[in-house]
């Protein structure tokens, strides 16, 4: 598997919280989109470690083709 599966065709809307860390799915395989869930054990992705900024919602790329990860920058539109 050397490209990301596409996970959806939008934004996922998610509740992050300030200071708190995630693991954000770049595989796209994820069951628990869109963060990590291990899916990627075996192929060369990686999930991107992230700490919130802020407290809120926040939306996250699906698309896996964000120049922004792991916030949405609209690329699933192009």
């Amino acid at each position: 598997m050397s490209e990301a599966k596409r996970a959806g065709d939008g934004p996922i809307k998610a509740e992050l919280e300030e200071g708190e860390t995630y693991a954000f799915c770049t595989c796209g395989e994820s069951a628990n989109q869109p963060f990590c869930d291990g899916s990627h054990k075996g192929t060369e992705f990686r999930p991107q470690i992230f700490k919130a900024e802020k407290s809120g919602a926040h939306f996250l790329c699906a698309c896996k083709g964000t120049g922004n990860a792991p916030f949405c920058d609209g690329s699933h539109s192009k």
